[in-house]
């Protein structure tokens, strides 16, 4: 069989059994919808929050973002996995010890105030929808390529799926699911990885192989052929400053990722919460020690596959001609000597490759079985649409549960806030939609603009408020609103107004760590110019550092000293 047609029927399966967990896992309530009914098993939900994780961002575009900078695409590797080491040891435990639904929760009542609910669902909202985004376009990008329709057609598929088990399932359904999605993304990546290391370094283990064969000597020497800086030389397109600030904003820009962080609400206790963060590390780490392999691996087949070929032998190539046709890939001869070279200058370089189609072309471009291409296909549809379904879910609960239930109308009826929920992520998917259409950059780049946004945000006010007990509401809703003001201007000035990096020349992707600093500053200041929270407040906050398994009794906490 063809490509497109091993590409639909992997899809199509995957897709019908992510459409009979949501349907098996339908519920009826709101603790169901929110928390999976905080019954999910620990390494259940360590697979379900590694696939939450692992986005397109993961799947699609972090070995693309690499193999295109070589070194300096390490930022993202150590970023997302140094973020989620730290989220799984300061913030993890301590969280689902307070009992809540979402983080919004955790702001309101730990700073006693609807206001700081109000702006932490404020940024919740900002967060997931950036976030999103970049999902909604990696579905694009799958569906125009392997089952050969437009971008816009292949984000509509992806929409109506995701309402299924999103609306009818909520947290329940999109945790099976994801369960089921980790699986596939894990063996999508994995079996082109292996078998391209056998090809290229003799060596079944992609990692040994990247390691300890020649194959980066190799592209080393042909980078440098080309008037590239050597593959694995450091800090040729980022400066070391703007290297350190992206990492960082990266890692505590996972920490504070709302749709991450509700994860580790759904299961019984916090014992299984530090047992489900171990077991995400270890799924985590699979892919993300893979990910360096598959981008120098895809450098090499890409460039000894392209660069110097007449237009004619590429376009011989069917996997050329077919992402030719999706405007993803582009040759041009300018010098009209009939054949195409890739160089550093855009004025002499004649291919143009999005960074997006890094992983999913390379079994193409290796060559490999039909069937193992079409099964990355369906890897980085589970990637994209796990990741989407979750964040959508949070927009849906910042709204249902954090605005409607808690501020509106308090007295709303399970069948009321049930049905608020289902509305809110329909909703959010039509925006969702929206964004995928109309993309405001290449995946992982939208992501990180997410992750700088949840870095200026949540975590400096999550962290206070677990650790100090001085922080009050009033130092938190001010730093919340610097950071995440700061942090937003910068990024759309920046990428889309043409305003210089002003910052020291810190990017976009790193003014999540300047933000971040702020909102720490702004918090400090204004809480120790103001009076100290109430005495059960403070009480609350050493109670949750206590090493104990029992939930708080919050049942007398919260917003009774509200704005």
């Amino acid at each position: 069989m063809s490509v497109e047609a091993w590409t639909s029927v992997l899809v199509i399966l995957s897709f019908i059994v992510y459409v009979y967990i949501g349907w098996h896992s339908r519920v009826k309530d709101t603790k169901g919808f929110f928390v999976a009914s905080q019954g999910v098993p620990a390494i259940a939900n360590g697979a379900a929050t590694a696939a939450d994780w692992m986005s397109a961002a993961s799947f699609i575009s972090m070995a693309g973002l690499i193999s295109f900078l070589g070194y300096d695409g390490s930022i993202y590797l150590m970023g997302w996995t140094g973020g989620y080491v730290l989220l799984a040891l300061l913030l993890a435990p301590y969280l689902r010890k307070f009992g809540k639904y979402t983080v919004p929760d955790f702001v309101g009542d730990r700073y006693y105030s609807r206001t700081a609910r109000l702006v932490a669902v404020v940024a919740a909202i900002f967060v997931s929808l950036t976030y999103v985004a970049g999902q909604m376009r990696g579905v694009g990008i799958v569906f125009s390529r392997f089952l050969q329709v437009d971008i816009n057609t292949g984000v509509i598929i992806g929409m109506v799926i995701v309402a299924f088990f999103a609306i009818l399932g909520g947290m329940k359904g999109i945790t099976w699911t994801q369960v089921a999605q980790y699986f596939v993304l894990i063996i999508a990546y994995l079996i082109p990885a292996i078998a391209i290391s056998i090809l290229l370094t003799n060596n079944p283990v992609p990692q040994l192989g990247f390691t300890f064969s020649d194959i980066m000597e190799r592209l080393n020497g042909i980078q440098v052929d080309l008037g590239f800086a050597e593959y694995t030389q450091p800090f040729t397109h980022k400066s070391m400053l703007d290297v350190l600030f992206i990492t960082i904003a990266l890692m505590v820009g996972t920490a504070g990722l709302p749709h991450v962080i509700v994860r580790f609400y759904t299961v019984p206790n916090v014992r299984a919460a530090r047992y489900s963060a171990g077991w995400a590390l270890l799924f985590i780490a699979i892919l993300y020690t893979t990910a360096p392999a598959i981008a120098g691996f895809a450098r090499y087949n890409l460039i000894q596959t392209l660069h110097n070929n007449t237009i004619e032998e590429v376009r011989q190539l069917d996997w050329a001609t077919k992402w030719e046709n999706t405007g993803l890939l582009a040759f041009d001869d300018k010098n009209g000597d009939g054949r195409i070279q890739l160089t550093p200058d855009t004025e002499t370089n004649e291919i143009t490759i999005d960074r997006d189609i890094i992983v999913l072309s390379t079994p193409e471009v290796a060559q490999l079985a039909p069937w193992v291409i079409a099964l990355v296909a369906a890897g980085g549809l589970a990637a994209a649409l796990s990741t989407a379904s979750g964040l959508l879910l949070v927009i849906s609960s910042s709204v249902a549960h954090d605005v409607y239930y808690r501020i509106i109308n308090p007295n709303a009826s399970e069948a009321q806030r049930l049905l608020v929920g289902r509305f809110m992520v329909g909703f959010a998917i039509v925006i969702a939609g929206y964004f995928g259409i109309n993309p405001p950059g290449f995946v992982a780049q939208v992501v990180a603009f997410a992750f700088g946004l949840a870095a200026a945000s949540f975590f400096p006010v999550i962290i206070l408020g677990i650790f100090d007990q001085r922080t009050n509401r009033e130092g938190a809703i001010a730093g919340m609103i610097v950071g995440l003001v700061f942090t937003t201007i910068y990024i759309i000035g920046v990428k889309f107004y043409q305003m210089p990096t002003w910052f020291f020349g810190i990017s976009a992707e790193g003014i999540g760590t300047v933000g971040m600093g702020l909102n720490f500053l702004v918090t400090a200041i204004v809480s120790r110019l103001t009076p100290a929270p109430p005495a059960e407040i403070q009480q609350l906050v050493e109670s949750l550092r206590t090493p104990t398994d029992e939930p708080l009794a919050l049942a007398d906490i919260g917003e009774e000293e509200l704005d």
